[in-house]
């Protein structure tokens, strides 16, 4: 008679409609989202293995290659032709010892999407919806601007031999960093494209000014970076104490979760973040489909414009002192 009646409520449970409901939408969620996730994974590695790799690892520069062609031409329409041969050549050195090689582009983010998506979807799946696309959205942008600016930190000292050889602008060092970064955002960004196809976001005209977006990031991730390529030449404990502020500029960019659930105050304070307002922008024209509130745009125009002004102004305040420290 226990088992009988163990059975019986057992049935009773399972026969429950709350029960039931819970059962069929974790089961729909999974196979609706995570299924069609890891599809779409797999399907843009064999393209990107296909295509972008072969492309990387066909790409053989040297300092040599970029030196003559700089001494044969100093035209400014050939300092273009460098930046895209240093760009090409810190593509390949980036990947040169990596099985998969440039797919991490696209495998690093997605994987990061999946992780984020399962320990945070649940506890705000009532403050934003489609989560998955809410982090994805937020993530590209904010590897957008640390990858260009951690890079590009770092370019006067890598390229000491070639800036002693040559008489390149020394600028063009850092922005074939920030290059770098752009072509490295274009793979996650067909990864990006797929993403919006599997989760259903309607195409709206409001996609076009992501572009916009995306070049006002770079602009201000190129005058941050001015100032931290001098920097790093005379201190180089600066890369140090930047990798800790990007942690807490990380945290104040919404990037995985809603900035509506901040104190009044601290909304009030990322407000004013460029990267925050930047990934606003990218969500209100992508996922929403909506035209970003016109103060939103001023205060980041505004940004990126000093940023990149000031930027520019003090590296080249400060570059002949580079060469005398180097």
């Amino acid at each position: 008679m226990k088992g009988i009646g163990k059975f019986i409520c057992i049935a009773e449970y399972r026969g429950n409609p709350v029960h039931s409901a819970v059962h069929t939408g974790i089961t729909d969620y999974l196979h609706s989202e995570w299924s069609l996730l890891l599809f779409a994974v797999i399907v843009l590695l064999f393209i990107l293995a296909c295509l972008g790799l072969r492309y990387v690892q066909g790409i053989d520069i040297s300092e040599e290659d970029i030196e003559e062609k700089g001494e044969e031409d100093r035209h400014q329409s050939q300092y273009f032709f460098v930046i895209r041969e240093l760009t090409a050549r810190e593509i390949k050195r980036k990947y040169a010892r990596s099985y998969l090689g440039i797919i991490w582009s696209v495998l690093n983010p997605l994987l990061t999407m999946a992780v984020m998506s399962l320990i945070f979807s649940t506890m705000f799946r009532r403050a934003i919806d489609n989560y998955p696309i809410y982090y994805l959205t937020g993530s590209i942008i904010w590897n957008l601007f640390s990858s260009a600016t951690n890079a590009a930190m770092t370019a006067l000292v890598d390229n000491k031999s070639l800036l002693l050889k040559s008489k390149l602008p020394k600028q063009t060092f850092v922005l074939s960093r920030v290059y770098t970064a752009l072509v490295n955002f274009g793979y996650t960004f067909a990864a990006y494209i797929c993403m919006l196809v599997v989760f259903h976001i309607q195409p709206v005209w409001t996609m076009l000014l992501f572009p916009i977006d995306v070049l006002l990031v770079l602009l201000f991730a190129a005058g941050i970076s001015y100032f931290l390529s001098i920097a790093y030449v005379f201190f180089a404990d600066i890369k140090y104490l930047y990798g800790i502020l990007l942690t807490l500029w990380m945290y104040l960019s919404a990037i995985f979760y809603p900035a509506d659930a901040l104190p009044e105050i601290m909304q009030a304070v990322i407000s004013f973040n460029p990267i925050y307002l930047s990934v606003y922008i990218a969500r209100e024209c992508v996922m929403y489909g909506r035209m970003p509130d016109y103060v939103v745009w001023i205060k980041l125009i505004a940004a990126a414009g000093l940023s990149f002004i000031f930027g520019f102004r003090f590296f080249r305040r400060k570059q002949n002192l580079v060469m005398q420290k180097l």
